[in-house]
């Protein structure tokens, strides 16, 4: 999985899940718990003159992004094959409450179209920090039977692998979703 790093769930799609439905099936004494960040917050305190810079640029999606270190090259071909980078908006339009969101993560957003490779990567790297801001963040602590719904368009989440050598076993649903604009 990406424990550890914010994302939100196969933006390398060209339509990502609209929604998450998490059960734990069995989980760890303690820890392991999963954070959640508010998009929308999270670019409503940009300063202005970023938002104007960021509102109509658009970034590549990889599934394969982060996995060139774990996956064979052979498999991480085949990957790639089915699933070929997409280019979605940073900033994109909730389809129900109209609200901006940031939506780039540190998982699957592998550089901005169309801006110098090395502006890009410091503009991504740049909106990644400010979307970890505790400010926009709750915490969702798991309890036996505990079941969590999020709104995929809307937040990005952070699997806390604090817990080892004790395991978490999840049951997932997706609600698939439509393209982001």
């Amino acid at each position: 999985g990406w424990e550890n790093a914010w994302h939100v769930d196969f933006t390398g799609r060209p339509e990502p899940a609209k929604a998450f439905v998490l059960r734990l099936v069995r989980g760890p004494a303690a820890g392991g718990d999963t954070i959640f960040v508010d998009a929308a917050a999270a670019y409503d305190n940009l300063p202005v003159q970023v938002r104007v810079e960021i509102d109509d640029l658009r970034a590549v999606h990889d599934m394969t992004a982060t996995m060139a270190g774990f996956v064979p090259a052979e498999r991480l071909a085949r990957i790639r094959a089915e699933y070929p980078p997409v280019v979605h908006p940073v900033v994109r339009t909730h389809p129900e409450t109209g609200r901006r969101t940031l939506f780039v993560n540190s998982v699957f957003t592998d550089r901005i179209e169309g801006l110098d490779p090395e502006l890009g990567e410091q503009l991504l790297q740049y909106l990644f920090r400010h979307l970890q801001a505790p400010e926009y963040q709750v915490r969702f602590r798991w309890t036996p039977g505990a079941v969590a719904f999020w709104d995929n368009r809307a937040v990005q989440h952070y699997a806390v692998s604090d817990y080892f050598p004790a395991e978490r076993v999840t049951e997932r649903v997706a609600i698939a979703g439509d393209r982001p604009y």
